[in-house]
């Protein structure tokens, strides 16, 4: 049983869950899912939260918000109640794999909110602000790699915060978050900070990147374009590793991890296939390598399960490949740069969209709950 998904592992590659809620751990499903599913983290974002808190059809936040509404707190302090409560409890229930792992897995990440992902002084502000809250060691603070976020992840490491890097889309982007990790360390190292406690890791976006190239692609029409469909996410996703390879192997990183800094790994995220004509496991099979992350929502997780097909590292023999497929894709006019730019814009915009839905949900309810108190 499970057998992919121990292969998996057993190669290196850490699988995390893209998914959270409050019932997952009240009827102890996420214990069962890092028991009999080699899980070993956990990754949410705004839109998880939306769906779980006001999506959902049970009662598991019922109390809390009932609370809540009697205190008379605003929507956007009650939503950060109910989340960090979340998250603080999943961290308790992967503690044993963050100890078991030294520090590496048994993570939880949490993101700042999404609308401040221009301000730099305010992402950082809310991840101080995150980080203390929940008060867990095993805690990854999600920043997004906007221009204005990439200062934020240097100053948070610096401090001490473990940090995921979300919302990467370019092999350029990616240099850049290295870049500030780095940096960050530096500072930390020179602040007399312990490097060996301080963990990160950079999120790469897989799927939507062939979601808007395939678009394209058809667009063109011709049997060369139509050939790359699928194959753009992938090959960046390649060429990512292999800018990751460079990068532990220069002086610069080497001197740090001479004094206990931890490898930035990599993390596949958007691995469910968007186009039904793809394996639904195929951004887990054609990204295996050492060291890396695969963080899965539940539908893909349990597809890799049933019918998973784990053949051994699929990346590192690939990279020249991937070259040539983003190559060809400019030969065909298709702008890279543009198409990156307009995922994350997209991705941005897309999670503040999630995050004002949940606050207005949430809105409504202390409204319905406070209303019901008063007419007593």
């Amino acid at each position: 049983m499970n057998d992919a998904l121990r292969q998996l592992t057993e190669l290196g590659v850490s699988i995390w869950l893209d998914d959270l809620s409050r019932e997952q751990l009240t009827t102890g499903a996420l214990a069962s899912v890092l028991r009999d599913r080699h899980v070993v983290g956990v990754t949410t974002n705004p839109s998880i939260f939306h769906q779980a808190i006001a999506g959902g059809t049970g009662s598991a936040y019922d109390g809390d918000l009932r609370d809540l509404a009697l205190r008379g707190v605003s929507a956007e302090e009650a939503v950060r109640a109910l989340t960090t409560a979340d998250v603080r409890a999943a961290a308790d229930v992967l503690r044993p794999v963050y100890q078991r792992t030294d520090g590496h897995d048994g993570r939880v990440s949490l993101e700042v909110d999404p609308r401040l992902a221009h301000d730099t002084d305010a992402t950082l502000a809310e991840a101080r602000h995150l980080w203390w809250t929940v008060d867990r060691p095993n805690l990854l603070i999600k920043i997004p790699a906007t221009p204005a976020g990439l200062p934020a992840i240097s100053r948070a490491i610096a401090e001490g915060i473990s940090v995921n890097v979300t919302l990467i889309f370019s092999i350029d982007r990616y240099r850049a978050v290295v870049d500030a990790y780095q940096t960050g360390l530096e500072e930390a190292l020179g602040n007399g900070r312990d490097l060996s406690v301080i963990e990160s890791v950079a999120s790469f976006f897989v799927s939507r990147l062939d979601t808007e190239t395939d678009r394209r692609l058809e667009e063109i029409g011709t049997p060369e374009a139509l050939e790359l469909r699928g194959r753009t996410g992938i090959a960046n996703s390649r060429l990512a590793h292999k800018a990751y390879e460079e990068t532990v192997r220069s002086p610069r990183w080497q001197a740090l991890q001479a004094q206990g800094a931890n490898a930035q790994r990599l993390l596949w995220t958007s691995t469910s296939t968007k186009n039904p004509a793809y394996p639904d496991t195929l951004y887990v099979s054609e990204l295996v390598t050492a060291g890396t992350v695969n963080t899965l929502p539940p539908q893909t997780l349990e597809a890799v399960a049933d019918h998973g097909d784990v053949h051994g590292d699929t990346v590192r023999a690939h990279h020249e490949d991937a070259a040539r497929v983003l190559a060809t894709l400019g030969e065909l006019g298709i702008d890279y740069d543009e198409v990156v730019q307009l995922l994350e814009d997209q991705g941005v915009a897309a999670f503040a969209k999630a995050w004002n839905s949940l606050l207005e949900s949430v809105e409504a309810s202390l409204v319905r709950l406070r209303g019901s108190h008063e007419a007593r």
